[in-house]
């Protein structure tokens, strides 16, 4: 099952206006010495998931030398590393991935003592149920599935699932993402359930509903709801909060809300995966990017929430406070990561997915 998720795709025009201020008082960390290691580091991550020069910036504090690869999804980081680490240090799965490559023995424990910025951590990602006392992990950016929407093609602005999945008001006029367990959760979220309900019973009821409602859904979106919704194609949509932040920015009668019910809260982190060859630099690089001030170099190019709470108090208060990137207290209660539920539980979604498809 990919688990496929578009990063933030950033106009260089605006990142590079929006960093100089930042990134001028930089203090850099004094170099230190590490191990016997060599001054390398193999990293990999998604595209254009890191600062702008969070790399030169570790190299000119540490003298490592940071060699970064791309991958799409997680599906293709986790088949990389399923055979055996082909040399990388530092990766950067979802939550869910996370756990099952450390159900798969794929990562090893972090050395806390030599990541003192952990302090730096926001209290609520301190722990983690995919990851109890943060032993494998540090959380890096985090965000939300919700509904983007026209505000002046709708009624009245949405707070519900239920214009999504359970009403013909915007018939022909819906995008839903191409993704079983987005939509599904969605569902699930909708009725009252858990977005992880393995409940064979409650995953039907969600079926039922998908497929009543089909004849009013345009599109089932794999990569570009936020550009139906841009180009007017459709009046409403379920997509990622930064999806929908980006095109806001170019379009202000667009808007995005998570619902009432809940959804899915995402969590990107960093790990260690096993027989990584320099271990030592990969600590020294997960505290590097802990520091506050290179948390918020991140921040400003990427735009998605950061969980390093020093960083986010030095944001602006147009970051700090928009509802898009951090929902209400209230409603984020409502929400849930997606866990790792098993090889037969994703069979059975599949299945159900299928059938909500062919329907």
């Amino acid at each position: 099952m990919s688990t496929f998720r578009p990063r933030f795709r950033p106009n260089r025009r605006s990142v590079l206006q929006g960093t100089g201020a930042l990134f001028a008082g930089l203090t850099f960390l004094p170099r230190f010495s590490l191990a016997e290691e060599e001054k390398k580091l193999n990293f990999y991550n998604w595209d254009t998931y890191i600062g702008e020069n969070t790399l030169a910036e570790f190299t000119d504090a540490t003298g490592i030398e940071v060699k970064m690869d791309l991958y799409a999804d997680n599906d293709e980081l986790f088949a990389k590393l399923k055979g055996g680490n082909p040399g990388y240090d530092v990766i950067v799965p979802t939550n869910d991935y996370l756990e099952r490559m450390i159900k798969a023995d794929m990562v090893i424990p972090l050395d806390h003592a030599k990541i003192p910025n952990m302090s730096n951590i926001d209290p609520k990602f301190q722990d983690a149920t995919f990851d109890p006392g943060r032993k494998y992990s540090i959380p890096y950016m985090w965000g939300t599935v919700g509904v983007g929407y026209r505000k002046s093609a709708v009624k009245e602005a949405p707070d519900s699932w239920k214009p999504l999945l359970d009403s013909d008001e915007y018939a022909g006029s819906i995008a839903l993402l191409a993704d079983q367990q987005n939509v599904l959760g969605a569902g699930l979220k909708y009725l009252g359930y858990s977005w992880n309900s393995t409940n064979k019973d409650e995953l039907n009821k969600v079926a039922d509903l998908l497929m009543k409602q089909k004849k009013n859904i345009k599109v089932f979106a794999p990569d570009n709801g936020q550009d139906l919704l841009a180009a007017g194609e459709v009046k409403i949509c379920q997509e990622w909060n930064g999806d929908i932040k980006q095109v806001m920015t170019e379009d202000k009668d667009l808007n995005y809300i998570v619902p009432k019910e809940g959804s899915l809260v995402w969590q990107d982190t960093m790990a260690v995966p096993k027989g990584a060859p320099h271990p030592e630099n990969a600590m020294a690089f997960l505290n590097f990017i802990l520091d506050a001030k290179e948390g918020v170099g991140i921040a400003t190019t990427i735009q998605y929430a950061t969980a390093n709470k020093a960083a986010r108090e030095m944001m602006p208060a147009d970051y700090q406070n928009n509802p898009v990137i951090f929902p209400p207290e209230d409603i984020l209660a409502k929400c849930e990561p997606t866990l790792y539920l098993g090889e037969e539980a994703i069979k059975v979604r599949d299945e159900i997915w299928t059938r909500i498809r062919a329907s």
